[in-house]
């Protein structure tokens, strides 16, 4: 899953980014309103997480105001030193889908980004399901039956965002704009190259029907 960083305080970004990608998230970062609102509505994110205060020729609320007005409904979490009740509403009103007050603990930042993205018709709990195989997004427990599968961290972004879209034909760009980040080196292959690793982890050594499935000229499909 990709999300968007708007956070003008370097060390907060950083730190922030650093465990969302321990935590197999591909991050992009921006600094001031004005990239910000640029990445946010040129690029595909799950999460945007916005500081309300913020450089440039906008605050953050302004950036979440703008994002819905053209159609964006990816979930909305804005940082904010501003904690009255008056405040947060504010915060909603323009369109965010959580306030959080600065200070606040990364472990509580996370709890918040996996509960926007939680799909009710997609998960039990905080479990992924197609066919007999499922994918825990706290443990990163991976298994095909009773089977255990061991998967790389992005190898591990890549099933999980395939596992959110089942049924769906998901393009090689729609893959790259959601597991990638905007820094990552991408080659022609990459995403081919991704797939046959699942593949043979989670279909070749399996009697069950083949989870991943190609289609030449459009991209890959996740379900039976």
């Amino acid at each position: 899953m990709r999300i968007l960083l708007i956070e003008d305080e370097h060390k907060i970004a950083a730190a922030i980014k650093q465990g969302l990608t321990q935590e197999k998230y591909a991050v992009d970062v921006e600094y001031d309103a004005d990239s910000g609102l640029g990445a946010a509505l040129n690029e595909s994110y799950d999460v945007i997480i916005i500081d309300r205060m913020l450089p440039g020729s906008m605050e953050g609320l302004d950036i979440c105001r703008e994002i819905r007005k053209q159609g964006i409904h990816a979930p909305v979490i804005i940082l904010s030193a501003k904690d009255q009740t008056r405040d947060r509403v504010s915060g909603l009103n323009a369109g965010a889908d959580d306030y959080l007050v600065k200070p606040f603990s990364f472990e509580e930042l996370l709890a918040r980004i996996r509960a926007l993205m939680r799909r009710p018709q997609d998960t039990q709990g905080n479990t992924l399901k197609v066919n007999d195989l499922t994918l825990d997004t706290l443990s990163y427990d991976v298994r095909r039956g009773q089977q255990p599968i061991k998967v790389s961290a992005k190898e591990f972004a890549l099933l999980e965002y395939m596992m959110r879209n089942s049924g769906r034909v998901l393009s090689k760009d729609n893959i790259i704009s959601h597991v990638w980040d905007f820094d990552a080196d991408i080659l022609p292959n990459t995403v081919e190259v991704y797939v046959g690793y699942l593949r043979n982890k989670i279909d070749k050594p399996f009697k069950g029907p083949d989870l991943i499935h190609t289609l030449r000229g459009f991209g890959y499909r996740m379900g039976n």
